[in-house]
């Protein structure tokens, strides 16, 4: 007589073989690997729209080709003559480098980076002494040029703040040195209402460099400090002048404010210290606004 094997219920096989059984079935089956991009799209967000290149050469062509670079990313302890050659270019052009560990790098992109990654800049900039040309000839009382030097601004909503109201109160150009400032890229971009956009901004290696030329075109430099003397309704905003906005924490610089002409001062009867520098900035341009007669 035949015996019929014994059949095992399914509703009764115990959870632990049936998730045994799940897995084995699984495992059968082609994997599929999600794209890395896919996968750390969560995590990049905030950077998804900055443009990068990677590479030695790339990165060299990149500069040839002159397209604007924010900052180079160079890895720690590379040396060759493409090397050599990528660190000499940045110099000439005032590019910001930064030496990094590998990590950092492998973090920004999976390609053969070659132990460079460059961020292309969102802003595109213009050069001081075009700046300076451009208004020399033109200048009258109503339509004086009134360019921003912002020394060593380090945040962005500040920086994107100031751009905007900057924008909005028919200023020249703003300054900002190449190396300590807050990025100029998508964030201060959103700040600014796009201000950053249609404002000429002009990123220099030295600022003392630009408050000289700026007195060579006859400009008055204005440094914003509480520890003025001069009123700030008492500066003639009719001229042209370079306003200089100082740094969150240490305001101006030394040598900075050694250079300017006026040191002006908001009035303050409060405990705090100082005003927000965006605020500051706000105030000194809708002055130099109403002087001009444009402010109605």
């Amino acid at each position: 007589m035949e015996r019929t094997p014994n059949r095992v219920d399914e509703s009764k096989r115990p959870r632990s073989e049936e998730l045994r059984s799940r897995r084995t079935e699984e495992s059968k089956r082609p994997r599929v690997e999600e794209p890395r991009r896919q996968r750390d799209d969560e995590s990049r967000k905030p950077r998804e729209r900055e443009q990068t290149v990677y590479g030695l050469r790339p990165v060299l062509e990149a500069l040839a080709s002159g397209v604007q670079i924010e900052r180079v990313l160079l890895q720690n302890g590379l040396n060759s003559s493409l090397m050599g050659e990528l660190r000499s270019r940045l110099k000439e052009k005032g590019i910001p480098a930064q030496y990094v560990p590998v990590e950092k790098l492998n973090k920004l992109t999976a390609g053969n980076h070659q132990g460079v990654v460059a961020t292309i800049a969102a802003v595109q900039y213009r050069n001081f002494v075009d700046i300076l040309e451009a208004a020399a000839g033109r200048e009258t009382p109503e339509a004086a040029s009134l360019i921003l030097l912002l020394d060593h601004i380090t945040d962005v909503r500040n920086m994107g703040a100031i751009a905007r109201t900057a924008e909005c109160t028919g200023a020249t150009a703003l300054v900002v040195p190449d190396h300590g400032s807050a990025a100029l890229n998508d964030d201060a971009i959103k700040t600014s209402s796009g201000a950053l956009l249609r404002l000429p901004v002009c990123r220099e290696q030295n600022l003392k460099t630009v408050v000289n030329l700026a007195k060579q075109y006859g400009y008055q430099v204005v440094a914003a400090t509480e520890k003025g003397a001069v009123h700030y309704r008492s500066v003639d905003f009719r001229r042209p002048t370079l306003l200089i906005m100082g740094n969150e924490e240490t305001g101006i610089a030394p040598d900075l404010l050694r250079l300017s002409d006026l040191r002006a001062k908001l009035p303050m009867v409060g405990e705090v210290a100082s005003l927000n520098v965006s605020v500051a900035a706000g105030v000194l341009m809708y002055e130099a606004l109403e002087q001009r007669g444009l402010a109605d």
